[in-house]
C-alpha cells in the first residue's frame, strides 16, 4: 500500500482469511501509517488477504466507507473504479434483505457476490455472475472464508496486474506496487477474471 500512496487517498484497510477460516478486517481513515498503527494494536494474520487505499467517490472519507467491504462475514472485496448502476442494485438488494453499512457504490458488489454464493455458486462463478450485472469500471480482488487460499481478480476499465513471486501471487492496480515482491507479471485484459 505504501508504494501506491502517490495516487492520493483518504483511507486504507486490509482483510485476511485467518487460519480458522474467518475474515478479519482493519480499516482506518487517513494515511497507511494510521493503518499500520491500528494493525500493531490489533494484529491479524492469515495466508490470503486483500488491501486497498481508497479515494472517496461515493460517500465521505470514513471507516465505514473504507475498503475492504465484507458481507455477512463470508466474502470480502476491494474495488477500484465506479459502478454506474449502483443505485439500481442497491434498491434490489434492500428488497432482498441486504443491510448497507456504507455510502459506497462498492458495497453493492460484495452483496451481489454473496447473493450468488447463497445460490450455490463457488467464488469464481459468483464473481463472474456479478460482473455481468455491473455497469461501469472496476478492478476487483475478492476472497471468501468458504474457500481458503483462493483469490479472484476481475477487471473492466480499470487496470489490474498479477505479480508472480517465488512463494506468492499478488494483485495490484499498478505494477510499481509489486516490483520488489514478484519476478513475473500478468497484465489482465479488459473483461478478464482470474482465479488465483
Amino acid at each position: 500500500l505504501r508504494r501506491l500512496e502517490y495516487r492520493g487517498y483518504d483511507s486504507a484497510g486490509v482483510a485476511v482469511q485467518s487460519e480458522h477460516s474467518l475474515l478479519e478486517r482493519v480499516r482506518t481513515v487517513g494515511k497507511v501509517a494510521s493503518l499500520t498503527r491500528a494493525l500493531e494494536a490489533n494484529p491479524i494474520s492469515g495466508l490470503t488477504g486483500i488491501a486497498h487505499t481508497r479515494w472517496a467517490t461515493h460517500g465521505q472519507p470514513s471507516e465505514a466507507n473504507a475498503h475492504p467491504h465484507v458481507c455477512h462475514e463470508r466474502v470480502a472485496l476491494v474495488h477500484n473504479g465506479i459502478i454506474e448502476n449502483h443505485d439500481q442494485l442497491r434498491e434490489q438488494q434492500k428488497l432482498a434483505g441486504y443491510r448497507f453499512t456504507s455510502q459506497t457504490d462498492t458495497e453493492v458488489i460484495v452483496h451481489q457476490i454473496h447473493h450468488y454464493l447463497d445460490q450455490g455458486q463457488d467464488l469464481l462463478a459468483a464473481v463472474q455472475s456479478t460482473v455481468a450485472d455491473l455497469e461501469g469500471a472496476f478492478a476487483l480482488g475478492v476472497i471468501s472464508k468458504d474457500e481458503p487460499g483462493r483469490l479472484i481478480a476481475a477487471r473492466r476499465g480499470s487496470p489490474l496486474v498479477i505479480g508472480l513471486g517465488e512463494d506468492t501471487t499478488l494483485i495490484a492496480s499498478d505494477v510499481a506496487a509489486l516490483v520488489t515482491e514478484a519476478q513475473q507479471f500478468v497484465f489482465l485484459e479488459d473483461g478478464d477474471v482470474a482465479d488465483i
